[in-house]
Order: C-alpha cells, then structure tokens, then sequence
C-alpha cells in the first residue's frame, strides 16, 4: 500500500479568545505512511497536541480548522480519503472512525481513566460502541487485549479500578484502551512523560511490538529526543505553531540543520559531557544578586570538623496498609517503605537519591525536612558547628531549623496558591518567621525575582499568569527566601520541557555556586543528576544499592538495578538505542532476580560493601570488594 494513511496539508487553526483570534497552528503539513512512526516533536504551546485533537476532531469550542486539509484513508472505508476537517465533529461518520479508524493514547493515565468503573469497562466501552458483541465476546476480546499489552492476570485487571495499578500498569490500560478495536493509526501524546525510565522503555517496547503485531501506524508527540531516536520512522519538529524542520529519523538528529532543532539537542543532558560543560536552553536565566541576597551569614571557622552539613542514620518508615469494608474482612498489614536508610551531606555538595517511584526517595526527603517521623533512625544536622538531632527538637528549634532547610517541589502547577499573587507567595516564608518590614520584604522579593530570571514587574501577577518553566522558578525563589543552607529538590525539572529543564539545571547549578547552597537532589532520571549531582545514591524498594562519586557510578557501574537505570535512559543518538534486556524484562527492581552476591529474597542479610574511594554497593554478607568488582561472586 503506497498511499498515505494520514495527509495533514497547510493546516491552520485558530482560537477566538474574547474579541480576538488567536493562530495556534499556521500552514502545517505532513504524512503518516502505513505501519510507520512520525514523531511530532516540539516545547509545550508549539501546536503538537492541537494538531492531534484537530485529526480527531476534538477541538475545544473556541477552536476551529481555518485552512487547510486532513486526509485520512481508511482501509474500512471505500472510496478514497476522508477530508476529517470538512466533518462534522460529531457527526455519525467522526464517531464511527474515532477509535475504529484513529485513536489517541493521552499523557496521563490517571485522569483519562475514570477513577469509579473498573478498567475491563472502560477497555470495552468503545468495542461495545463500535461492535455489537455477546457480553461473553466482549469480555474475552478485552482480555486478550489486556494480555497483548503486558498484565500478568488479565482476568483481574479487568475487575481492577485505576488506583489499584500502579503508573506503568495504568499507562497499559489506556494503550488497551485505545487499540481495543484495531485502528489503523494511533496518536501517542507524550505517552511516557510521567513514567520512570525503566517503565518508559518498558512502554515504549510494548508499542513498537504491538505496531508490528498489529500492523498500526503510530504519530508520536513529544519533546524527548531521547525517545524519538528509539521509536520514531520520520521526524517533524515544530515551533510557535510552524514546522521548523522535518526528514527521516537520521538525518534530522545526526545532521540537523535549522537552529531550533540544534538548541533541542544542545539542552538534552548526556552521559558523554565533559566536566565544565553547561546544557544549552533557548533562553539562558543569568541570576542576578542583590545586596539583601549577598549578606548571608558566615559559617565559622572550624565548623566543619563536627561533621558533615547532615547525617541520616539507619531511617527506617512503614505505613499501615488496610484493606476490605462492608461486605469484605478488614485486614491490616504494614508497608516497609524505607529500611535502615543512612548517608552524609557535606556542606556545598550536591547528593543525587535516584530510584523509580515508590522507591522511597520523596519519604526520605521528607523525614529529613521532618515532615513525617520516622520509625527508626536519626537525621543528624550541623549547626554551625553544633550537631542536632532533628527529631528531637522541640517546638521553638523546629520553627528555627526551617530557616536552615527548604523544599523545592515536583510539580510547578500544584505546589503555588492560584489565589495568591507572585509576591505573596515568594514573600510567605518571610512573614511567617518575621523577618524585615514591609518595604524590606518588597526589595528581598524584588532581589529573589531577578536572581531567577523573572521581571520584577510582574510581582502581582497571579500563577495562572505563568508558563510551567517560570512557576517552577518562583518555587526555587520562595525557597531561596529564608536564605537556607540545604535545599531538597524533589524531581524539580521532571515535569518541564526539555530546554526548560536545561534552563532550571543550569540556574540550579549557578544558585548553589553563588550562594554556597547545598542539595539534596531527588530524581528518577539517572541523565539529569549526571549533569548536577557531585555524588549519587541509588534506591530500590526502600534500601540504598549503591552509593558513590559521580564519575565512578556512571563509568563503573556495580549493582544490576543502577546498570538497568543506566541502560533505560533513551539518548537522543539513533546509534545509542535502548537494551531491554538490561532491564531483565521489568525485573530490575525485583531483588529476587538479581545475580549473586545481590539477590535478596527477604530471608538473607545484606549490608553496603565498601569498593574503596567511596563507592559502596548492597550485596550479601559474606561478599567480599574483590570478589564483587572481578565477577566472580555474579
């Protein structure tokens, strides 16, 4: 079949906002062949997802189609290609090729599933729409769906509601979803963003074998050129609303030629970066200090020598797990969800804790900061040279150890106040400790707001007011308020475009040069605490695996979990693809399957292993640095 499956040509749409028109899309065009990938590439509001929701004639109200044509020719339907912008949205004939002809996986699984029917429902509704089948045939065909998409027991999956499945399990269903009744094409948008990388390319596996069972056409948006050099045929890469560029796969990453494309590539974090080399975003944020910022109190002489900036000690945390209501046997267990955790933080250091979701990563953070308490263990801090346990302060020294340590939060949008201006939210920390008068607090928020890159004119601007890039940077600057020693960074870039990422990497990087700050910086991308971290610890069902220097962890890796992470970053090279089988087929995070001296079943005993200049490694007791480093106990 040499015809095109899907023709977009000089699309133009646009959004009447108010009294005005806005062009969200201008003059695009491109093709999808048969049983191929494409690859819409591009930052958020480049047009990638109004072009998706203008291909399945999903718009929103205010939008409409001004130019252009959008061919699709559906094997099912003779007669030539469908012009999809001359039809009625709602028409009988969009219904019928939504899902039968085209289909859209969305990028968060949580809130395109209804939390209140079970994911055998919601798999089957557009079969039963679409089909009129036996209740027997339906439930059987969402099975056998169910099964081709990876669930162990699809029989239970089924009955099972969204939040009883975890986030890779969740992403299945919705691919389920959307291949339940054999499209010919599938719009992927940003189907892995919110995953692990070790889920991601377990995700992005399973769509390249069912596009080759299947015989399905994929159109693929992302900004993540690490993925698009594992999945994508053709490339077209947009900006504001316009193609920049577009080509096959290997000629658009290994020679690209217009300038936005190359400033993507230059802003992806890599493996092969030398030392003093800085990421590259579109639009680079040049802190500026001010006099209130740069009067920072003196650490004293000799400070040091009582240890190090924070000492986590053998923290351990459960959490009581029940199950079962009126009609079932309420039973409770426990959920270890951090063993005998312990490391140091020294003063000016940056300590990437790096681990997949439920690790135990952010429970950590969060014993540290002593917003939950532990079960066992200590969290020891270096004040000015006096050691403090932070879980037996009192009242009056909680409220003065806040001034010393600050969160930085994962999700921009969340963790601001939509009703309180830019101001009110920077300037928070300092009125609740009582610091400075009102005109001091309106030149600290001035001086903080410049120190991140942000107009200080827009200090009474509201947060919806913001990209996601600018909101994250007034959470650093909220942070930066109470001018603490450590900061905790919770996946602060996870949700941000790949120049954005670069963006607040590199400001991260500069704050903590100028200012002599401290991080504790939490990631699942092994890529980006590559670039900030200056030692990494690794975690894995609550326990640390391995700790050691940047350079010894990425250039001699030891425990099989770190080497899987390692091997599940996508890299934007189209000769650097991802090995699978280093992910022991989604077995990486299971100790049972790991090799000897490594393998735990929950009966064995098991301890760090120092391998010498400060490199250690969870293996068995018994399991000795020689043996582990030649191989010869794997």
């Amino acid at each position: 079949m040499n015809e095109d499956l899907l023709r977009v040509e000089d699309v133009a749409i646009e959004f009447c906002i108010h009294d005005s028109v806005v062009r969200a899309v201008d003059g695009v065009g491109f093709r999808v062949r048969p049983g191929s990938t494409v690859a819409i590439v591009g930052e958020s509001g480049s047009g990638k997802s109004v072009v998706s929701q203008a291909i399945l004639g999903i718009l929103p109200k205010t939008a409409r189609i001004a130019q252009g044509r959008i061919l699709f020719a559906d094997p099912r339907a003779p007669g030539g290609s469908i012009d999809i912008a001359t039809l009625d949205p709602r028409g009988e004939r969009m219904r019928k090729l939504r899902a039968a002809g085209i289909s859209i996986v969305f990028q968060e699984p949580m809130t395109s599933l209804s939390p209140v029917h079970t994911v055998g429902d919601q798999v089957g509704e557009a079969l039963a729409l679409h089909e009129k089948l036996p209740p027997a045939e339906l439930a059987a065909r969402v099975e056998d769906m169910l099964a081709r998409v990876g669930f162990p027991d699809p029989r239970k999956a089924a009955a099972s509601y969204p939040f009883e499945l975890s986030g890779g399990l969740r992403q299945r269903a919705v691919i389920a979803m959307a291949l339940i009744c054999r499209p010919s094409l599938v719009i992927a948008d940003e189907p892995t963003t919110a995953l692990d990388v070790t889920i991601q390319a377990q995700i992005l596996k399973l769509l390249k074998d069912l596009q080759s069972s299947l015989g399905m056409a994929v159109m693929l948006i992302t900004h993540d050129l690490g993925v698009v050099a594992n999945m994508a045929d053709e490339v077209v890469v947009m900006y504001r609303g316009r193609v920049m560029e577009s080509g096959t796969r290997d000629d658009l990453l290994r020679s690209p030629r217009h300038p936005y494309l190359k400033a993507l590539l230059r802003a992806v974090p890599r493996f092969d970066m030398k030392p003093d080399e800085r990421l590259t975003p579109l639009r680079e944020i040049r802190p500026e200090t001010g006099h209130l910022l740069a009067a920072r109190e003196e650490w004293p002489a000799g400070a040091d020598e009582a240890g190090p900036l924070l000492r986590v000690e053998g923290l351990t945390r459960s959490f009581l797990v029940r199950k079962g209501g009126f009609f079932e046997k309420r039973t409770e267990t426990r959920f270890l969800a951090v063993d005998d955790v312990s490391f140091e933080l020294r003063r000016g250091e940056c300590l990437g804790l790096v681990g997949e979701s439920g690790c135990g990563k952010t429970t950590v953070s969060k014993m540290v900061l002593r917003a939950l308490s532990p079960d066992a263990g200590k969290v020891l801090f270096n004040d000015r040279g006096r050691v403090r346990d932070v879980h037996a302060m009192g009242p009056d020294e909680l409220f003065a150890f806040r001034r010393r340590i600050q969160f930085i939060f994962q999700d921009p949008y969340s963790s601001l106040n939509p009703r309180m201006t830019v101001a009110e939210s920077i300037g928070e920390p300092l009125v609740i400790h009582r610091i400075g008068d009102e005109a001091w607090r309106r030149e600290m928020i001035a001086e903080l707001m410049k120190l991140v890159g942000l107009d200080a004119r827009w200090a009474g601007r509201y947060p919806h007011s913001f990209s996601g890039g600018q909101r994250q940077r007034i959470g650093i600057a909220r942070a930066l308020a109470l001018k603490p020693d450590i900061l905790l960074c919770d996946e602060p870039v996870s949700a941000l475009d790949v120049s954005i990422q670069a963006q607040i990497l590199n400001l991260l990087k500069d704050l903590k040069q100028q200012l002599g700050l401290t991080y504790l910086f939490v990631s699942h991308n092994l890529a980006v605490v590559d670039y900030i971290a200056d030692r990494i610890a690794v975690m894995c069902r609550g326990r640390l695996v391995e700790v050691a220097p940047r350079e010894a962890l990425f250039q001699r890796p030891v425990h099989p979990y770190t080497r899987a992470l390692l091997a599940a970053v996508p890299d934007p090279d189209p000769d650097r693809r991802l090995d699978l089988g280093a992910l022991m087929e989604g077995r990486a995070s299971v100790p049972a399957a790991w090799p000897m001296p490594f393998r735990l079943d929950g009966t064995e005993q098991a301890g760090l292993v120092d391998l010498g200049d400060g490199h250690r490694v969870r293996a068995l007791r018994g399991a000795t640095a020689a043996d582990i480093l030649s191989g010869r106990a794997a």
